[in-house]
């Protein structure tokens, strides 16, 4: 693995800032700046599709840095996905459903952030109904196995508004990503 594109899917609200995830994103780029060959796209300050395309090519692997909101990525994000995700490009047709990915090669690592505290999560009596966080990514999960992308451990931090340990979680996402990558 020599190339890793970095992403940045927070989209601003009042409430929600994006000094956390601007912390992380930064955190990435320094923990792997000297050891990969790095791109990056900070999905708020604009992109070009095909530009974007080609980062995606180029890459062995995708950090997908960014906040969960309402159980899923900002909508943002979502239309950046809609408009980079091209089929012929990234999926084409297959015999069998969701079987025709490009990027077979690749890996991804969602690096998220929630409001939700941990005990939510792996927790029967709580919220989640002890679901842990990649379960309730399941369908981001899914929809990067639907372009062929493996799957890399993901980074979360929690309890994210009221109570952000900032450089806490930076020491923990840089432990992170030495292990994984």
């Amino acid at each position: 693995m020599k190339n890793i594109l970095i992403v940045n899917g927070h989209e601003y609200y009042r409430k929600s800032k994006g000094n956390l995830n601007s912390a992380l994103f930064q955190t990435i780029r320094e923990s792997l700046h000297d050891r990969f060959d790095l791109q990056e796209t900070i999905v708020q300050m604009g992109y070009d599709s095909e530009e974007e395309i080609g980062k995606w090519q180029r890459a062995d692997a995708v950090i997908l840095q960014t906040p969960i909101y309402w159980f899923s990525i900002p909508g943002l994000f979502k239309h950046y996905i809609d408009q980079v995700y091209m089929d012929n490009i990234f999926f084409k047709g297959s015999e069998f459903y969701g079987k025709g990915g490009q990027f077979k090669e690749k890996h991804y690592m969602f690096s998220v952030t929630w409001n939700a505290y941990e005990n939510a999560f792996n927790n029967e009596n709580d919220f989640f109904e002890g679901k842990s966080v990649d379960e309730a990514l399941y369908h981001l999960h899914k929809m990067q196995e639907f372009i062929g992308m493996k799957p890399l451990p993901t980074f979360a931090c929690y309890d994210v508004v009221k109570n952000p340990q900032v450089e806490k979680v930076q020491r923990e996402l840089r432990a992170h990503l030495n292990e994984v990558f």
